[in-house]
């Protein structure tokens, strides 16, 4: 199949914004929980549609009183948190357009989005952020070095912002709030500059509104009903999670926010989300760490077999539903029960106990992985979407689920396959244009209209999308040989001992690899092999200990093997004493690798492969 559609199920009429849908939902229902906030001593206080309205519009309207006027650009720089959600909507509310900004993000970064966007007008989530911003501001120089700074730190801080609104009556906010169209531009999104500067993807409010409008009723299985609660903890400055807060609201699904992933668990257990938002790394931290608590002896013996069965019972499962097998054997379904209350429960306990599905987005996910999940009884669904498709514009949903793949197109969106294996889209949810760019706008489209992704695909018999790789990161051999890094990398990642692998070989004889190990892992294997505690550069500077080491992750390079021709092989690899983290410069935000940068900061690791 070269092309899949769905039809649309909703469509947004040209006056409609994205601020309606509150409206609505606080008329129809003012009393539904909403949000949720800490109590201050381990639990959380429900927020209902209507307080959060209240608080809207007191905000809108200090940010008029502070000079915003429709069409102005606000960037805000925060974490994850319930004041996002609340000045998010008010900046709309207000006619305005947001810039979010990570909150990891250098002076430098902030000054090219704050020339880009415009924006004069800042707000932040910690005052920490403060001379940041402003150091940023002071490169761009002109009428950006006068931006104005306020914190949303607190309820206090949006309390002082509020304060402002003196001057704005009711009339003046609602006109206010009118002003924009399903066509205007709501949000101006920085994409996370892994193959360069980052461009503004123009979102619109169709793109937001329609997009929802489609996705809660093709996704409601998932989003569940009234008593539907999810827990962001993924940056909201993304567009994922920010089209998904966005699309809870529409579904009316309770949210509560936790920007500190070092107490994650804690509110996991405390507010027991009924589904969740996740990207691969989270889902490898947690199946990998699961089974170095269970280490060796019986009870690591004990996992490996509930692993097996539970990837196992998954992959029975999809058969029967594809029409391929007859489903988990008597056996395989006695086994399955067995472990899943001494295995499978536990695993669903730590994420709070009452998670019924796991939604993963921003990057491939292994199908081993997800396959252990769905097992275990904790469903994953992978979805696939960019910024420029305000995410997700593919989604596997219960019932029409093929692990492996990133799902169907979601109502009122094309996928199309180009001749070049190039994923090409169409639909409500595709961006307006790269602010300021034009000629990369133009450049992004085909002639027919479609959205060129820059990714690699391809299509099943039923419209199943399977993601293979970046167009750009196509490494071409010596030989001639196109090989995509992707699938090899995610296979030797699988491992528990690799945090990161990163496929080179562009223009050489044979691929190779570089290995960055998960730390943690590493002393936890170690201390199994009766080596002791080593950290990974003790263990790499003693000879037996290295051998033993690289012997474990060639292991993983051997299954990653056996996927691929000898040709597109990982022939040599190396590992390498570093950590990829964001703040090195190597991954973004969402955890994606920034590839140009791996291969330049270890260029000479890369020479030593093929100089041996």
């Amino acid at each position: 199949m070269r092309e899949a559609t769905t039809e649309p199920i909703a469509r947004v009429e040209d006056h409609v914004n994205v601020t309606h849908g509150l409206v609505a939902l606080a008329e129809a229902e003012p009393g539904r929980p909403v949000y949720a906030v800490r109590n201050g001593s381990g639990g959380w206080l429900d927020v209902t549609v209507a307080s959060f309205l209240t608080q809207v519009r007191k905000v809108a309207k200090g940010l008029m009183g502070l000079g915003l006027r429709p069409g102005d650009t606000v960037a805000v720089m925060a974490g994850t948190s319930y004041s996002w959600a609340v000045v998010d909507q008010a900046i709309w509310f207000a006619g305005g357009v947001s810039v979010p900004i990570y909150e990891t993000s250098s002076a430098h970064q902030i000054a090219h989005l704050l020339a880009s966007s415009e924006a004069r007008l800042v707000l932040i989530g910690s005052e920490e952020l403060r001379s940041t911003v402003q150091s940023g501001a002071n490169m761009v120089g002109g009428k950006n070095s006068g931006v104005e700074i306020y914190s949303i730190e607190s309820h206090a801080d949006l309390e002082e912002i509020a304060a402002n609104s003196t001057t704005v009556t009711s009339t003046q906010l609602e006109t206010a709030r009118k002003t924009a169209g399903a066509d205007d531009v709501a949000t101006i999104v920085y994409t996370s500059g892994t193959t360069g500067k980052p461009k503004g993807v123009r979102i619109t409010h169709r793109n937001l509104v329609e997009g929802a409008a489609n996705i809660v009723p093709f996704a409601s299985e998932i989003l569940g009903g009234a008593e539907s609660r999810t827990l962001l903890f993924l940056p909201l400055a993304h567009v994922l999670a920010r089209a998904v807060q966005l699309i809870c609201l529409h579904r009316g699904v309770q949210v509560a926010h936790a920007a500190d992933t070092s107490t994650l668990l804690e509110d996991l257990g405390s507010f027991r989300p009924t589904w969740l938002l996740v990207v691969p790394r989270v889902l490898e931290k947690v199946y990998h760490s699961a089974a170095a608590q269970a280490g060796q002896g019986r009870k690591g013996d004990i996992f490996e077999q509930a692993r097996q069965a539970a990837i196992s019972y998954s992959q029975a499962q999809q058969a029967a539903a594809d029409g391929t097998g007859p489903g988990p054997s008597w056996a395989l379904r006695g086994r399955h029960k067995l472990f899943s209350p001494l295995v499978y429960s536990t695993l669903r306990a730590k994420l709070g106990g009452e998670v019924q599905h796991l939604v993963s987005g921003a990057s491939p996910l292994n199908p081993e992985i997800a396959h252990f999940f769905c097992g275990a009884g904790l469903p994953v669904q992978e979805g696939y979407g960019l910024t420029e498709s305000t995410a997700p514009v593919t989604l596997n949903i219960p019932g029409a689920t093929r692990i492996g793949t990133v799902g169907l197109p979601v109502p009122g969106n094309t996928v199309k396959i180009a001749e070049d294996g190039e994923i090409l889209l169409k639909g409500p949810v595709i961006f307006d244009g790269y602010h300021g760019r034009a000629e990369d706008t133009q450049e992004a489209f085909d002639e027919q209209g479609y959205f060129r992704t820059g990714d690699l695909g391809s299509l099943d018999a039923d419209g199943f999308l399977t993601v293979t790789g970046r167009k750009k990161e196509l490494i071409v051999t010596a030989g001639g040989k196109n090989v995509s890094p992707t699938p090899l990398e995610e296979a030797v990642r699988a491992h528990p001992l690799v945090a990161q692998a990163v496929a080179v070989g562009e223009g050489r004889a044979f691929v190779a690899a570089l290995v960055f190990c998960e730390p943690d892992q590493v002393r936890t294997w170690a201390s199994q092999e009766g080596l002791g505690e080593l950290t990974v550069t003790e263990v790499l500077a003693d000879q037996a200990a290295s051998a033993a080491l690289h012997a474990a992750v060639q292991q993983a390079v051997d299954k990653a093997n056996e996927r691929v021709s000898q040709a597109e092989s990982i022939r040599q690899f190396r590992i390498v004493d570093a950590e990829l983290t964001e703040n090195s410069g190597h991954l973004t935000p969402s955890q994606k690798l920034i590839r140009t940068a791996v291969t330049e900061d270890f260029s000479e690791v890369v020479e030593d492969i093929y100089s041996a």
